[in-house]
């Protein structure tokens, strides 16, 4: 397990109040008091009162995305590398998100495969655009193309291929009720797309490390 320090700490209240700047989380606060009561609890008790506020920031924390962009993420990172042009991939990417349709969380990985030409990016960026797409309401199809899309457009590579896999608590927690089942989605561009033997490289590589 991870453990945090003191300094990385600091370095996330520094980040929720920059967050505030962007949302409003007093008008969120006021939002989740009255859902409180809408669902029959009384927000004045001991256990409650701070509950609002915890639950703005929260939300501001899990939604950072929106105030994102591919732009800053990527600034600075990307270098010449004309002389590479085998197959870079990021795997076991962790990743976090809030369906769209009931706000509830969507958890997995996500694998990122790319084949430079002339370009490429630091690798840290590659989960950073995870992250940053992830961070809003989504539905696991759209992160998994806006991540392979911003790659394509950023870098212009020979091809780009996305692989996420997630469980949905809208689907374990409610609904169905299904606690053991997984969403995989793809989304491949460009030389992946074209060339059956790279998109079978790439997916090789995957299963070799335990990614059925």
């Amino acid at each position: 397990m991870k453990q945090l320090t003191g300094t990385e700490e600091v370095v996330d209240l520094s980040m929720l109040d920059e967050l505030e700047e962007d949302v409003s989380i007093s008008g969120m606060q006021d939002l989740y008091g009255k859902l409180l009561v809408e669902i029959g609890e009384e927000p004045d008790r001991e256990g409650l009162l701070k509950t609002p506020l915890r639950a703005a920031k929260s939300m501001a924390f899990l939604t950072q995305g929106y105030h994102q962009s591919v732009e800053e993420i990527l600034n600075g990172a990307i270098f010449e590398a004309e002389e590479y042009d085998d197959m870079v991939v990021v795997r076991d990417i962790e990743f976090y998100s809030l369906c769209e349709h009931h706000l509830l969380p969507f958890f997995g990985r996500c694998h990122v495969a790319y084949v430079p030409q002339g370009r490429i990016v630091g690798i840290s960026k590659v989960a950073r655009l995870v992250e940053m797409f992830s961070r809003r309401l989504q539905v696991q199809e759209r992160l998994t193309h806006q991540v392979a899309c911003a790659l394509e457009e950023a870098l212009r590579p020979q091809g780009v291929a996305v692989v996420a896999e997630a469980q949905h608590l809208c689907m374990m927690v409610r609904g169905v009720q299904k606690q053991n089942s997984k969403v995989v989605t793809s989304s491949v561009r460009g030389l992946f797309r074209r060339n059956s033997i790279t998109r079978s490289e790439f997916m090789d590589l995957l299963k070799i490390n335990g990614v059925s």
